[in-house]
């Protein structure tokens, strides 16, 4: 024969609705009575005994107990007027009979009512409003008292731990100093001022609030919410405490990880560790790159302790970021690993001169997306780092910062075949020579660069080390060799130029000509 495997039935829960009295629960109705649902008869009760408590001049002595109609049943009265009628069902399984809870509950209206009118006189509220200020004024004392004690006390306590408290050392770095231990003792004391300045607010709230009848229902149930959302917050805390303690121990490794690294790349930067081939310019982007793995790393070990990370939730909206970040960082990956490259090519560093394409400046600013650069007009040029990749860059200052030789500023002038080359050259030198910020050793030297049809191109290069000014050197070479030449009488004017003239005045400015100089006339020369 089959048998029955069905699971019997769980009871089903009933609805309590409570009967209260400035707040003060009496009792529950669990049945309804006649059409009256449990909640409907609930609400009337609680309006009768309302209606009883604001008349004064009903007498307490007139709540008594009596069989009104079905004798079954036993009402709670005030003379004539029910106020509860006490069923069968509403005694249900306990061992007193009806007439027993109908006494019991009486007396609970009563000593209810008899509080309601007490709280009510004059001379009670009078009292409890004395208490009140009382109990403000005694509240802001204490606090203040607290506060100002506190804030002369604690910064020698958080001294004397530091000096108790030995810093954390890695060799011969610094992970946590001394200050930063006197630092986190002055914030767990101060969050320790704050937790108990919280809590004299919360009794003190709690205390004034029960004094008066209107605020009474709210002290209550601030309290009993404090304790709920106490106990609820504790029990989520005790249920979720191993994943929280992992949480913690990976996020204590990665700080001092975190703190390691960065001690050991600021002695880098600093110069106190010196690893060959590793430049000190490396240190800061190399440890921002390092701290961004790390931490990526850390994320991704935290998210499974996470709450809710199997949630369906958490994963719809993790692939919607990653769709977003995929879709909308293929520019910024791209600069971001310009960016890399240029700092491990060492391709130029803050403050440098450097040139790209038409755009001429020094560096202020490089990070992992863009560059700016701040022409000689004050414009700050933002260049990103993808489009530097694919540019070439003329840097002015690393010849001399890096490899100790001084730059080279190179002019050229054109000259035709009439001048003697030698004039030219001594013309040339002598510029540079006069030249504020040219060096005197290696000395300028000039060099014909190309033999023209109507002109041959000498090239003057002077070295210097003074590239910070490097325009106001061209500017005044530039001026010198005008005079240098203007002196040794020689024109910089293209020979093409020449062929076209008429003989007339010499384009050397006239300071240099003489007092005596005439212009040559045309030259005629008749056939024989």
């Amino acid at each position: 024969m089959a048998q029955d495997t069905q699971a019997p039935l769980a009871p089903l829960e009933i609805q309590e609705y409570p009967v209260t009295l400035d707040g003060e629960v009496l009792f529950e109705v669990r049945q309804g009575i006649g059409s009256f649902t449990p909640e409907e008869r609930a609400a009337a009760i609680q309006r009768r005994i309302l209606q009883v408590a604001e008349d004064e001049d009903i007498p307490i002595d007139s709540i008594t107990i009596k069989r009104v109609g079905d004798r079954d049943n036993v009402t709670v009265v005030q003379g004539n007027r029910p106020l509860i009628t006490v069923t069968k069902a509403d005694v249900g399984d306990r061992l007193e009979s009806q007439e027993e809870v109908a006494i019991e509950l009486a007396q609970r209206i009563r000593e209810a009512i008899t509080r309601y009118r007490q709280d009510r006189v004059p001379q009670n509220l009078l009292k409890n409003t004395v208490f009140a200020v009382l109990t403000t004024i005694l509240t802001l004392i204490l606090c203040s008292v607290i506060i100002r004690i506190s804030g002369k006390i604690f910064p020698p306590l958080s001294r004397w731990g530091g000096e108790r408290i030995p810093p954390l050392r890695l060799q011969n770095f610094e992970i946590i100093s001394r200050e930063t231990v006197e630092r986190w003792l002055l914030r767990i004391l101060q969050f320790t001022r704050l937790a108990l300045l919280l809590f004299i607010l919360y009794l003190y709230l709690t205390f004034v609030f029960n004094l008066f009848p209107w605020t009474r229902t709210f002290g209550k149930n601030f309290l009993n919410h404090f304790l709920g959302s106490l106990e609820f917050i504790l029990t989520s805390i005790g249920n979720y405490l191993p994943n929280l303690v992992a949480i913690a121990v990976i996020v204590a490794i990665t700080y001092y990880i975190l703190k390691g690294v960065r001690a050991i790349f600021y002695a880098i930067e600093t110069e106190r560790l010196v690893i060959p081939g590793f430049y000190t310019d490396w240190a800061k982007p190399t440890y921002n790159l390092l701290q961004i793995l790390i931490i990526a790393l850390a994320a991704v070990v935290v998210f499974p302790y996470l709450p809710g990370f199997d949630s369906p939730a958490f994963r719809g909206i993790s692939v919607f970021l990653g769709i977003l970040f995929s879709l909308g960082s293929t520019s910024a990956i791209a600069n971001v690993v310009g960016g890399v490259i240029l700092i491990y090519t060492r391709s130029f560093q803050v403050g440098d001169l450097i040139q790209i394409g038409d755009v001429k400046g020094i560096v202020v600013q490089k990070t992992l997306l863009v560059t700016r650069i701040c022409a000689f007009n004050n414009q700050v040029i933002t260049v990103p780092n993808s489009s530097l990749l694919n540019s070439t860059v003329i840097n002015y200052a690393v010849a001399i910062r890096e490899m100790g030789q001084p730059l080279i500023l190179q002019t050229t002038i054109t000259l035709g075949y009439d001048v003697p080359w030698r004039d030219v050259y001594e013309a040339m030198i002598e510029a540079g020579r006069r030249t504020t910020g040219i060096l005197d050793d290696p000395p300028p030297f000039v060099l014909q660069t190309a033999l023209n049809d109507y002109h041959i191109a000498y090239e003057l290069n002077v070295y210097t080390r003074n590239w910070k000014g490097l325009r106001y050197t061209i500017s005044e070479l530039h001026q010198n060799l005008q005079d240098a030449c203007n002196e040794a009488g020689i024109e910089i004017m293209s020979p093409s130029y020449l062929a076209l003239r008429d003989g007339n005045t010499s384009t050397i400015p006239s300071n240099y000509l003489g007092d005596d100089y005439l212009p040559p006339g045309f030259r005629i020369t008749l056939p024989k």
